[in-house]
């Protein structure tokens, strides 16, 4: 597996582990969870544009 697979992987399983703990903070009564559940779907947001950002960066690097 290249770098540039590893680093897709990476940023995918990211993505999900954000959006699974951005739903389970919201669902918490504190307020502290509350804000990091919504810094954390930011997150997920943001990761699969860098996604985007690194394949166009890295169009000449063979895949595997």
């Amino acid at each position: 597996m290249s770098l540039k697979a590893f680093h897709l992987v990476f940023v995918t399983l990211c993505t999900l582990l954000a959006v699974g703990f951005g739903a389970w903070a919201l669902t918490e009564p504190s307020g502290a969870h509350r804000w990091l559940g919504v810094l954390s779907l930011v997150a997920a947001a943001g990761l699969p544009v860098y996604g985007w950002w690194f394949l166009r960066k890295t169009k000449g690097v063979d895949l595997w």
